[in-house]
């Protein structure tokens, strides 16, 4: 006869565990904390593997000060690292204006000295071609200005007014026929001069004192023979002479004579 198992027996009680079980794990992975058994995690089972793994917690303990957040910025460190980057930006442009500006300085400062040292040189040369054409027309004019002949008067005169210039002129036409002239009919004077030279041949005696392009002081040695009826004979004068020499439109003319 079959055996007959009743409701309370064995079989019952390990149904009723079962189920517990089971709905226990089922809430356990709903939660996420299953529990693995730990035959079947040393034993490696494929049951194991495919089951998740909990994550762990990691506790840190906090420091006795408790923890501290860096400290934010200010706004005044940002205006700070604002006003150093225009700083830098604007340090570029500055410089390169400044080594602009120099170098203007520096090429204004070489076209200033060249056109001084052109000006110099051209003055140099136009002084040199002065001393020369200078101590010319005054040994050229010293024989006629210096010299008359009671017997043609006017005409010596005259002659002598073409070698002079400015006032120099004016004053020679007064002297010559208030003082000399009448002096010269009176005692029936005349004068012979002539620049001095060398007997042995050679330039005469003629030096300049100072030279610019417009005027030159020329120095003469001057021989001067005069006969008139207050000597006997001739009368030999060596004198010396400084012309003033200045530039006209019709060449070097006397502008003052000194003697010495």
């Amino acid at each position: 006869m079959p055996k007959t198992t009743t409701a309370g027996g064995p079989g019952t009680s390990t149904r009723r565990t079962l189920t517990a079980a089971a709905r226990a794990a089922a809430k356990r992975a709903e939660r996420g904390t299953a529990s693995v058994p730990a035959t079947e995690e040393e034993s490696g089972s494929p049951a194991s593997a495919e089951r998740p793994l909990a994550g762990r917690t990691v506790l840190i303990d906090a420091p006795k000060n408790g923890w501290q957040d860096p400290p934010e910025p200010s706004p005044e460190a940002f205006e700070e690292e604002d006003a150093r980057e225009e700083g830098s930006k604007r340090s570029t442009p500055s410089r390169r204006g400044l080594l602009t500006a120099l170098l203007g300085v520096l090429l204004v400062a070489g076209l200033v000295a060249a056109a001084v040292l052109g000006w110099q040189y051209w003055d140099a040369r136009r002084t040199e071609t002065a001393r020369t054409e200078a101590v010319a027309a005054a040994q050229k004019a010293a024989p006629i200005v210096l010299s008359y002949d009671y017997r043609r008067l006017d005409k010596d005169f005259a002659a002598a007014r073409t070698h002079l210039t400015g006032d120099f002129r004016d004053e020679y036409g007064k002297t010559t026929k208030t003082v000399v002239g009448p002096t010269a009919q009176k005692y029936r004077g005349v004068v012979k001069a002539t620049v001095a030279a060398p007997a042995s041949g050679g330039a005469p005696a003629a030096s300049v004192v100072s030279a610019s392009p417009d005027k030159v002081v020329v120095l003469l040695f001057v021989n001067q023979v005069t006969e008139s009826t207050q000597v006997s004979g001739a009368r030999v004068d060596l004198n010396r002479v400084r012309l003033t020499m200045s530039t006209t439109d019709a060449g070097w003319k006397v502008s003052a004579v000194d003697a010495l």
